[in-house]
């Protein structure tokens, strides 16, 4: 019978690694919010929440994490950043009410001849009093092998020598950094696979950084190698370019490794990507995996035809797994299947001439590099159709709008009524302004009166998020009756133009 998957302890530490994002800073309440996420929705196994010494607002943050924790069974899924230095951070530990510790040491022998100028032997002397003096105060310890990945490269006798010493104190967990996230995914794999191979007994975490865009593959390669923990950021957010993502991390892990299993619930993923984007302000690439606004969307119209027809361009990667929905864009590329499917979300059936209007104007729209939205639709139907019950006997061929510092608006017009053309040119208070006083010298020319303008209102989608449209209603006043037409375009001013010809056509 086949083996049951190996669980792998999933630690996320976006609120300390993660933190050292440039310019981003949570509060307190944020990074208690961020954290309550973490254990209680998406359901990470740890969370790593601080660096001890750092600040006062800092050490406030930890303590009402540490007093939500305690109270919800959960103070030993947190844990603080700290550093070998005798009693300071164990101290900061036990006033700030946190219990487990992550020990930053050093894992290369170039860190410590010349950042810490010290001799192995006397690097773990003081390593071992400050577990000791841990243990001692009620904590768990667990240790960082800082520049992990360089020592395997380039000074490998001092890691055995390091992990020697390790696997005689009382550690729960060695954790090796990619520190400088400068590993390929093979190196990755070898490292280890030799170092679970040569220490059985100890529990190994693997934190990939990003600095070549190799961190998702090498958490990969760390797993299949045996790792028994991996340390991931909402977001990929860390420092320079940011850790392993945990939202790509958990998809691949789920769909690639058969053989490992997390507790994290993908379905909350996306949820508190969008939460932790809004409280860092560090903004989420449109492209990224998962999490990307564009990730689910299909742009291509043949794309949108193979859905409907069977599923064409479906993988095991489906939106629904992380609370979100396929969308179909469109624009320029937008085939009448895209179309179609956006028009299904809405309810909305349109007959086969209506649909290859509506397919001409989106497409007219992706041409001038305008963003059209599912909320657009609505509004580039009813102009269709309102276009369609109007006999086009008056057409603005061409016209020129000018603005210009300290000058008054102008247009020049070309229009075309019954067949005959006029050209005027005007002035007014502003661009529309001077559009009406040229029409109106073409309609004084014809011995016609226009409608008298009673009002005239501007409006977009709502929500307020496309950059595509303008929708402007004009009521005129004729011949003792009120009406309306609109006009629709990404202009206001032309907008307005539209509404203005399908007026002169109805009169």
């Amino acid at each position: 019978m086949p083996s049951s998957p190996r669980y792998i302890e999933v630690m996320d530490t976006t609120l300390r690694d993660g933190e050292q994002t440039s310019g981003v800073s949570f509060s307190p309440s944020e990074k208690l919010t961020i954290a309550q996420l973490l254990l209680t929705e998406v359901k990470v196994d740890r969370i790593e929440i601080a660096s001890a010494r750092v600040s006062e607002g800092e050490f406030a943050a930890v303590k009402a994490i540490t007093k939500w924790a305690k109270a919800s069974g959960l103070l030993h899924k947190v844990e603080v950043l700290t550093f070998v230095d005798g009693e300071v951070s164990v101290n900061w530990m036990k006033d700030a009410g946190a219990k487990v510790m992550n020990l930053l040491t050093k894992g290369s022998l170039n860190h410590l001849t010349h950042q810490l100028k010290k001799k192995p032997e006397q690097h773990f002397a003081e390593i071992a009093a400050v577990i000791t003096l841990a243990l001692k105060k009620g904590l768990e310890c667990n240790v960082y092998l800082e520049d992990w990945s360089n020592g395997m490269r380039h000074s490998r006798e001092y890691v055995w020598q390091y992990l020697d010493f390790l696997q005689t104190q009382p550690v729960k967990r060695v954790m090796l950094p990619d520190t400088l996230g400068v590993l390929v995914p093979s190196e990755v794999y070898a490292y280890i696979s030799e170092t679970v191979q040569r220490y059985p007994q100890l529990h190994f975490d693997f934190h990939a950084h990003n600095d070549y865009d190799l961190g998702t593959a090498n958490v990969l390669e760390g797993l299949k190698a045996g790792a028994h923990g991996i340390h991931l950021t909402i977001n990929g957010m860390g420092e320079r370019a940011g850790n392993a993502p945990l939202a790509s991390a958990i998809a691949v892990m789920n769909d690639f490794l058969p053989t490992v299993k997390t507790g994290v619930a993908e379905s909350s993923l996306y949820t508190v990507s969008k939460l932790v984007e809004t409280f860092s302000g560090f903004r989420i690439p449109a492209n990224k995996p998962v999490v990307g606004e564009n990730v689910f969307t299909q742009t291509a119209g043949i794309h949108a035809d193979g859905d409907k027809k069977h599923k064409l361009y479906f993988s095991d990667l489906m939106p629904e797994r992380f609370g979100r929905q396929r969308k179909y864009a469109l624009g320029k590329t937008s085939g009448k299947a895209n179309i179609e499917n956006n028009l299904a979300q809405l309810g909305i059936q349109l007959s086969e001439p209506d649909l290859k209007k509506v397919t001409q104007r989106i497409i007219e729209l992706g041409d001038r590099k305008e963003v059209v939205t599912q909320a657009d639709l609505p509004y580039i139907i009813s102009d269709i159709l309102d276009s369609n019950t109007i006999e086009e006997k008056v057409k603005i061929e061409n016209y020129v709008l000018t603005h210009s510092k300290a000058l008054k608006p102008s247009v020049t017009l070309r229009i075309s009524v019954k067949g005959e053309l006029y050209e005027e040119h005007s002035q007014g208070d502003g661009q529309y302004d001077a559009f009406m006083n040229a029409l109106k010298k073409v309609y004084k020319a014809r011995k016609q009166e226009l409608p008298v303008l009673t009002d005239y209102a501007v409006r977009i989608p709502p929500g307020g998020k496309s950059d595509a449209l303008c929708e402007t209603i004009i009521t005129w006043r004729y011949n003792n009756r009120e009406f309306k037409t609109r006009g629709l375009d990404s202009d206001q001013t032309v907008s307005a133009i539209k509404a203005t010809q399908k007026m002169l056509n109805l009169i």
